[in-house]
């Protein structure tokens, strides 16, 4: 059962209209729980950043130059096999890609995801960390 080989949400992300700014109050607001800044890189949209507690991050924010206000969550996937499986399955339900499925070395070197946008525009993902 996938369930009980993992969590379900791997992370979750916001669009920022200024990055920095929501930087700051977040270092500041989630200091108390532990979180901190984990990564940092440049996008096409601006800045992006991860937050967390030990690991990898599983909070983020990103630039966007839009006004828009959805919303990127990411499931964990057991394999890789299950990704493209999710990948198929949203395409067909009348998802838009925003990602095919595929390695993501940028993120780390096993970050084996896709990405597909719901009838609302939030950012879907489905990831497995695993090697192969």
């Amino acid at each position: 059962d996938a369930a009980k080989e993992t969590t379900m949400i791997d992370h979750i992300g916001l669009r920022v209209s200024d990055y920095q700014r929501s930087k700051t109050f977040f270092q500041e607001a989630l200091a108390p729980l532990g979180y901190t800044m984990m990564m940092e890189f440049d996008t096409p949209q601006g800045k992006s950043g991860g937050m967390g507690i030990e690991g990898m991050p599983n909070f983020w924010l990103s630039q966007s130059k839009s006004q828009t206000s959805a919303v990127h969550i990411a499931f964990n996937a057991v394999n890789r096999a299950t990704v493209d499986a999710f990948y198929l399955a949203a395409m067909a339900a009348g998802g838009t890609d925003n990602g095919k499925p595929g390695l993501r070395p940028d993120y780390h070197k096993d970050y084996y995801g896709a990405f597909v946008l719901d009838p609302d525009g939030n950012n879907i993902e489905a990831v497995c960390h695993k090697a192969k």
